[in-house]
């Protein structure tokens, strides 16, 4: 009876059941399983491996130029030039956009369209209202039906967009010899290389075609348009264009204005935007800063804790 007293006066906390006669404890076990075996530094460092390994082949991949014809197909690869209006900081050169438009006007609106651009945009930019209330008033535009079902025409406005030099597709292909001009309202956007192939395009044609390159009879030799033959002839001449400021009209001088021009015209919101992404990385950076105070603020309790084990003491 008195061994049975014991036994039921015995706590359980960390002892292990007793048997009659005898006191044993369970200690706790300090060797980890197979599983556990590796190193926390030995997966650190494998992981970091890894990692480095997947960022340096994308890196790769991604610096490798891929050519999805032969270059004889595609054209000579346009030049990098140093754009000033494609840094993140910089706007566009507001003079060289009106000299540009004045080159698209006299020398290229002959031929390619600008229809997707409103007169409208350009108040502010490069021009003043009554100078492009006069411009759009130089063309005509159709009214609405009237009440006999008549189509009048009326002087432009600023809410029209610049009209085609041609009434249609078939039109446009006629007088070019079965070539169509394409619009320019986006024509930076949608060719590989954007400026620089512009510039370059415009720039490109030699004086005499190198010895071995043939074209086709009624096209025109350019190392950058693809297939080398282009129905286009070279428009751009020193002096074809005298500039209102005084500048110098040479063929690089207009190839810049007016490739910056149709920059403009492909993207006219560019100097909106980098406002605005500035304006978003200042208030970014600062809820950053903020996140990180927050983090660390409630963390803080957390990280400094300190957990002391007291193991159980047998009673004996």
């Amino acid at each position: 009876m008195l061994a049975r007293s014991v036994l039921r006066s015995v706590p359980a906390r960390g002892i292990a059941r007793p048997t009659l006669g005898k006191t044993s404890t369970r200690a706790a076990s300090s060797t980890a399983g197979p599983e556990a075996t590796s190193s926390p530094f030995n997966l650190t460092l494998i992981a970091a491996a890894a990692t480095v390994a997947t960022v340096g082949t994308a890196t790769y991949a991604w610096g490798q130029d891929a050519f999805a014809m032969t270059p004889a197909e595609e054209g000579l690869h346009a030049t990098q030039y140093p754009w000033e209006h494609a840094k993140w900081n910089k706007t566009f050169d507001h003079a060289a956009l009106r000299r540009g438009f004045q080159v698209y006007r006299e020398v290229c609106a002959s031929c390619h369209s600008l229809t997707r651009v409103p007169w409208r945009s350009f108040v502010g930019v490069m021009h003043t209202v009554d100078e492009m209330k006069a411009m759009a008033e130089e063309n005509e535009y159709d009214t609405e039906p009237n009440n006999e079902g008549e189509i009048e025409k009326r002087p432009g406005k600023l809410s029209d967009y610049i009209p085609a030099p041609y009434k249609n597709e078939e039109a446009a292909r006629a007088a070019n010899g079965g070539a169509l001009p394409p619009d320019l309202s986006l024509i930076v956007k949608g060719r590989h290389g954007g400026c620089n192939y512009i510039f370059s395009l415009l720039t490109g044609y030699p004086d005499e075609i190198p010895a071995g390159a043939s074209v086709a009879e009624g096209m025109n030799f350019n190392p950058y348009f693809p297939g080398t033959g282009i129905a286009m002839a070279r428009v751009l001449f020193d002096g074809v264009v005298e500039y209102e400021d005084g500048t110098p009209a040479t063929t690089s001088q207009m190839a810049k204005d007016v490739v910056e021009f149709l920059n403009w015209a492909a993207e006219p919101e560019m100097d909106e935007r980098k406002k605005m992404g500035a304006k978003a990385i200042a208030i970014l950076t600062g809820l950053f800063a903020l996140s990180v105070w927050v983090k660390r603020y409630k963390w803080a309790p957390i990280k400094t804790r300190k957990i002391v084990y007291t193991p159980p003491v047998s009673r004996r």
